[in-house]
């Protein structure tokens, strides 16, 4: 049998890739990676740089492995519903493989790719580890709290190990007449310079990554994973959005790698279920990536400020956290995860600014840019979210910063301009005597920006506006 085995931009391996080893072991196998024009134009690559540098390097060592197994990644440049079928029938397949998405322009690409082919379109789980509507409430409909999900999800998935990747391909056939394959591009052709702070792209640093993390921090992870400036954190959420390693292959490494430490295994296995949650969410609300989850938040009076965005976008809010997390998304594509929930906050309860605006902004920067779980966070720290916190909760930064940083690791690693304050000042440089401002370098407004709002005015700002709102919304029912 011949297959046509179509990589998409979700599952960059060769290991656990059931499609390319089932193809494998059933016959010949086309290996495919569609190029689409738009994404990949220049103009469109700049505004996705991290996301776009790690996945070139990750497809380039896809091709490397591909080609280690006596084959070849076809890379063919257009529109997925035009190339794939064209290239099915050029070569002649008997059908065409690949692995499921959940997110709508995913579902609507490959309901027309189904439509146009000839031969059959098998679809294969891969992209969670419970397939839609594997996990739904007694009544038959999708949960919103995570609890009753978590427990669901432990009854009704068995997660199996991982599958080793084929011990070898058939050889790529002769490319039929019509077909035009490419090469990779490199990131000068799409106009970007690398940046050097990204974590690596490819198969083998996120297993090296992984390995690492279960290595050390993984057996604290319930309590290391919030310290802001130390490596407690795994380090591997751009690495299972592009599939460079699957969510088997997490889950069942981490499962064993913790089996003496129950309390890190169950925090950090959580972390998955969540991922899990946020993809079911998105599978049957799709309209949650351009509105609130919570209908009673839809016409939340939002303020428009295009300098306290500005500041907010680039981190000059006068708040170190949030100065830090903006800076470190700019620079390295990243952000740690506690400072994520305290920026969004600070955005969307200080500034009172459209959670979307953020949500945008995080997208196009995160190396992890994933439209689910990106979301499902969002909307979480908003407070209009599914099982979101409480919307009248807001994270004070100072005292964020006090517990999750008391060393202020992070922002002095973020922020250098406060590099020489004490830890006493480092969260509020603002309330420093001047002899410490002066000793540590900081002029407030020049050096570095005083608070652009104040807290406990902003809070208060926050909590009429969205009681006002909210009430008169459970008033109209």
């Amino acid at each position: 049998m011949r297959t046509l085995v179509w990589f998409r931009g979700k599952d960059l391996r060769v290991a656990d890739h059931v499609p390319l080893l089932e193809a494998a072991q059933a016959g010949e196998t086309i290996p495919l990676f569609v190029l689409d024009p738009y994404f990949f134009a220049p103009e469109r690559a700049r505004s996705l740089p991290h996301r776009i540098q790690f996945l070139l390097d990750s497809l380039v060592e896809l091709a490397a492995s591909i080609a280690k197994l006596g084959s070849k990644l076809l890379v063919v440049a257009g529109k997925s519903a035009d190339v794939v079928p064209h290239v099915a029938k050029a070569y002649a397949v008997e059908r065409v493989v690949a692995h499921r998405w959940s997110e709508p322009v995913g579902r609507e690409r490959d309901r027309r790719v189904a439509a146009a082919l000839d031969v059959p379109f098998d679809l294969y789980e891969g992209e969670t580890l419970a397939a839609p509507g594997q996990v739904m409430t007694g009544a038959g409909t999708p949960f919103s709290v995570f609890g009753p999900f978590a427990r669901a999800f432990a009854k009704a998935v068995t997660i199996d190990g991982p599958k080793r990747a084929p011990r070898s391909l058939s050889p790529l056939p002769p490319v039929p007449r019509g077909i035009h394959p490419v090469t990779i591009p490199d990131l000068a052709d799409l106009g970007l310079a690398r940046n050097p702070r990204l974590v690596e792209g490819g198969e083998a640093a996120s297993r090296k990554r992984l390995a690492k993390f279960l290595r050390g921090p993984a057996a604290r992870y319930e309590t290391g994973r919030d310290e802001m400036g130390e490596a407690g954190t795994s380090r591997i959420s751009q690495d299972i959005k592009f599939g460079t390693l699957s969510a088997r292959t997490i889950w069942t490494r981490a499962h064993a790698a913790l089996d003496h430490h129950p309390k890190a295994a169950r925090a950090y296995l959580n972390e998955l279920v969540w991922r899990e949650l946020a993809y079911h969410v998105l599978f049957h609300t799709p309209r949650v990536l351009t509105e609130p989850f919570r209908p009673s938040w839809k016409g939340f009076p939002w303020r428009k400020d295009a300098k306290a965005w500005k500041a907010w976008q680039e981190g000059m809010t006068g708040y170190p956290v949030v100065d830090a997390s903006a800076r470190q998304l700019l620079t390295e594509g990243f952000v740690h995860n506690r400072a994520r929930m305290i920026s969004a906050s600070f955005l969307t309860k200080h500034l009172l600014l459209d959670f979307r605006g953020g949500e945008a902004h995080y997208l196009e920067w995160l190396t992890d840019g994933d439209w689910a779980s990106n979301d499902l966070g969002w909307q979480w720290a908003t407070g209009c979210g599914v099982d979101a916190q409480p919307w009248f909760r807001v994270f004070n930064p100072v005292l964020q910063g006090n517990k999750l940083d008391a060393d202020g690791a992070y922002v002095r690693r973020w922020v250098p301009e406060l590099a020489k304050m004490p830890d006493r000042w480092i969260h509020q440089p603002w309330a420093a005597p001047p002899r410490v401002l002066a000793e540590a370098g900081v002029q407030l407004g020049t050096t570095y920006p005083a608070p652009i709002v104040d807290h406990a005015y902003a809070r208060k700002r926050f909590l009429a506006a969205a009681d006002g709102h909210l009430g008169s919304a459970s008033k109209r029912g």
